[in-house]
């Protein structure tokens, strides 16, 4: 069974949200969550450059491919059966449009993310609600 890695930004009430949504959705357990803000990324994960995963999502494939932006959230809503619902984002003519716009929110989360939940940013990790089997906080 394949395992995909989403590495997210546990400080951003909207990405722990979504982040709690696809762990609710995914029954068969291939997704793992980590939140970049672990003292452990660069040890557990040196290959994730922290400046890097705070501008844009990273996701590691069991091959250890990395995927960006845009094509981590694909890959993660295709694996929890609900790609339907994204798969617009990579049709060809649409997926450079998206990605632009994607880059926007990632660069303005904690505002947007003030303006949809009255939250802006937790100063630690937010309380991440994972299934306590996973890596829920970041630890291995």
């Amino acid at each position: 069974m394949s395992q995909f890695t989403i590495f997210f930004d546990g400080r951003c009430p909207l990405c722990v949200n979504e982040m709690q949504h696809l762990d609710k959705l995914d029954r068969a357990n291939k997704l793992h969550f980590f939140d970049i803000h672990n003292e452990r990324l660069h040890e557990l994960h040196p290959e994730i450059e922290f400046d890097k995963a705070n501008r844009f999502l990273h996701g590691k494939l069991d091959s250890g491919q990395l995927l960006y932006g845009l094509d981590v959230t694909h890959r993660a809503w295709n694996m929890v059966g609900k790609g339907m619902w994204v798969a617009p984002l990579r049709w060809f003519w649409l997926k450079p449009i998206a990605d632009k716009v994607y880059l926007g929110f990632a660069k303005h989360r904690f505002r947007i993310s003030r303006l949809l939940t009255g939250q802006q940013r937790c100063e630690q990790s937010c309380d991440i609600k994972l299934h306590d089997k996973r890596e829920g906080r970041g630890e291995e």
